[in-house]
Parts: C-alpha cells; sequence; structure tokens
C-alpha cells in the first residue's frame, strides 16, 4: 500500500530478490532522433500510451537530471534533449499477472533512459515513480525498499542487502496458474486495502519491521529453514488484508490453494523446510528451493497438475498426505523448465539491469519502429 500515490510512496519498508535475466526478463530499447516526431512506446510489439502519467514521471524525471548534469544548457556532443524518443519494451513471461512485470518493465525503461542521456547517478528513485517495486529490481541479489520518512520521498529508495553471489545454491521457480490480466490491478488493489483494512494498518506498522529484519538475518545467515518459513507466513498475511478489504479481493484461486497445501504436505513428509511459497497480487506462485531440492520438486508439481491427457494419476501420497483430496483442477507452466521431465537449472538471484550489446537484439530498427510489431 502506498501513503502517497503520486510520488508511489509506501506504507512499509520491503524486500525482494532480483531474478536473473537468463531465464525471466523484460528486454527494453530506448532512441531518440530528431527525425522522430513525438514520443512513441511498444508494449509486447502493441502501441501503448506513452502519455501514461507513470511513464511521463520517469520521461520527465530522467530528463531533469540529464538538464541538471549538463548545468542547464544544451551541450552539441551529447545527445538534445528536445529530440523524441521512441522506446520498444518485451517480456518473456506474463504481463499484469502477479509475476512483477511492471517492477522489471519500469526498471528497465529508466535504466535504457539513463543510458541513452548519459546518467550514471543512483536512479531508483526515478525508478519507483513508475514502479514502487522497480527501485529494488535497479539492484542485483536481495534488495530493501526503504520506507523513508520524508514527504518528498527522497529517502524512499532501494539499498542492496546482498549480492546475487551470496546466496548460489537458493532457486526459485515460478509456477504460472494464469497468464491472464488480473481483475483488481495491484494499485487499485492495495490502495482500497489502505483505506479499509484494518489488519493492514497493523500489519505495516507492527508486524512487517519486525519481519523485515528477521528476513533480512536469514539472508545474511542463508539460513533456507527461517526464510522459508517466513516467507509464507508473509504471503498468507498478505493474502489475508486482501480478504480484509471491503470489498474482497481475491487474488489466489484454487490451484493457488492447492499449491500451497502441497508445499506443506512435500514439507511435512521430509520433516522440515524444504520449499517455500510465496504469492504476489495473482494467483502465480513464487517457489524458493534450494538446488538439492529443485528436481524433485519438480517432479512432484508435474505428477500433481498432470496435463488431462495424462490420466488421473496422484501423486500427493507419495509427500505424506494418504487422504489428501487431488489438486489436478487446472494446468500449471514451470517457468524456467522444459515441458520434459529433465530439469534444466531454476532461476537464481541475479544482477540489475545489464547492457545488451549485440545490436541483433535490440527491439528498435534503424528507422526507429520495432523489428516486431503485432
Amino acid at each position: 500500500g502506498k501513503r502517497d500515490t503520486d510520488l508511489i510512496l509506501p506504507i512499509n519498508s520491503s524486500l525482494s530478490v532480483t531474478l536473473h535475466q537468463d531465464q525471466l526478463k523484460t528486454t527494453t530499447t530506448a532512441a531518440a532522433s530528431r527525425d522522430f516526431t513525438e514520443d512513441r512506446l511498444w508494449l509486447n510489439g502493441k502501441e501503448a500510451d506513452v502519455g501514461h502519467p507513470r511513464v511521463q514521471a520517469c520521461l520527465r524525471e530522467v530528463r531533469r537530471l540529464a538538464r541538471k548534469r549538463r548545468g542547464g544548457g544544451e551541450d552539441t556532443a551529447t545527445l538534445s534533449l528536445s529530440y523524441k524518443i521512441h522506446i520498444a519494451s518485451e517480456n518473456n513471461f506474463p504481463t499484469a499477472a502477479g509475476l512483477a512485470s511492471s517492477a522489471a518493465g519500469y526498471a528497465c525503461l529508466v535504466s535504457a533512459l539513463a543510458r541513452l542521456y548519459g546518467l550514471e547517478e543512483e536512479l531508483s528513485e526515478v525508478a519507483r515513480r513508475g514502479s514502487g517495486s522497480a527501485c529494488r529490481s535497479m539492484f542485483g541479489g536481495f534488495v530493501q525498499w526503504q520506507r523513508g520518512e520524508r514527504p518528498d520521498g527522497t529517502d524512499s529508495l532501494a539499498l542492496q542487502v546482498a549480492p546475487e553471489t551470496h546466496w548460489p545454491e537458493l532457486r526459485v521457480l515460478v509456477l504460472v496458474v494464469s497468464g491472464e490480466r488480473k481483475p483488481v490491478g495491484s494499485t487499485a488493489g492495495m490502495q482500497t486495502s489502505v483505506e479499509t483494512s484494518p489488519l493492514l494498518k497493523h500489519r505495516a506498522e507492527v508486524v512487517v519491521p519486525e519481519r523485515l529484519a528477521q528476513m533480512m538475518q536469514h539472508i545474511r545467515d542463508r539460513d533456507f529453514e527461517g526464510f522459508g518459513q517466513l516467507a509464507m507466513r508473509d504471503s498468507n498475511q498478505f493474502h489475508a488484508t486482501c480478504l480484509d478489504t471491503f470489498p474482497p479481493i481475491f487474488y489466489l484461486t484454487d490451484v493457488s490453494r492447492h499449491i500451497i497445501a502441497l508445499a506443506h504436505r512435500y514439507n511435512a513428509h521430509h520433516g522440515h523446510t524444504k520449499v517455500a511459497y510465496s504469492f504476489d497480487a495473482g494467483p502465480n506462485a513464487v517457489i524458493f528451493a534450494l538446488a538439492d531440492s529443485v528436481a524433485e520438486f519438480v517432479e512432484v508439481v508435474r505428477r500433481s497438475f498432470p496435463p488431462s491427457t495424462n490420466g488421473d494419476h496422484d501423486f500427493l501420497g507419495s509427500v505424506g498426505s494418504r487422504a489428501a483430496p487431488h489438486p489436478n483442477q487446472g494446468t500449471l507452466q514451470a517457468v524456467g523448465f522444459p515441458s520434459v521431465p529433465d530439469p534444466c537449472p531454476a532461476p537464481q538471484p541475479g544482477p540489475g539491469p545489464q547492457l545488451v550489446d549485440d545490436p541483433s537484439q535490440h527491439l528498435l530498427g534503424a528507422d526507429g519502429l520495432p523489428r516486431n510489431r503485432a
């Protein structure tokens, strides 16, 4: 939730992990030219509204910083700030489905614009103006978004807690329950929660500060038992605030709840926390595990959620729950894994935005238009 929706200032601090771009990524190309007649934006091949307030906020802030760096004047050797700009952005994962597409998108946008205009300063505050979570995506590894206290938001910044190399055994698997857009967007939903949920107020003021300190310690200690338990508890409480919102918000589906049940049965079978789930504002599951647990759990998921052509095989009994209801009520896609039994590496913590050096991977052609347009 936000205490200021214009500046995108949060009611509490938060923590996230940036995933490696080898599996999940947003790619953005930005170009400016005297030949462009207007600013334009394409998302996943389709032209989008470049006048969106959050897009404009990022453009305005980057241009302001570039102008400030140049001392208010125009250097003929640098890119003119009066040129119109074209931007193309693509995700290789579902957009607006609770998988942080806006965080990745705005972090990538701000990084591309900064590269275009030659900016090198810390830009998490600018990325925050597009999407709050984007400020965390400006860094790799484990990142805290600090709530801050100043009314102008200048102290509401991202801070890296640990680099992506800190916990090399950690893996992150995304189970895509639905790639469809959420019926209630994150921004609108959380603002309604701020206005109507007493539980959210208690969570922000009392619960989150203590849990944040605990989670950062678990990360520093690479304590997966503590990390996993706290991740699941916090995810559950977040969705409890969604139910406490009036009218209530339902992000989780029956399949989401079956994944939760499956994770608990799997852990109970092993006698300790081997996997942990977390759900953002959407039905899709983020599963944390250590490298040596990934292959087995992926097989459990595949057999518990088989395609309808696979018959009625129930694998829950083998993870310690004889009376468990059958979870085969929907299909899943395991992002980061092929559709065959042999698993490939699940995403690991990764770095912040990276420059794409290969021109063939750029999304805009020499004419400033997308190479692949829908």
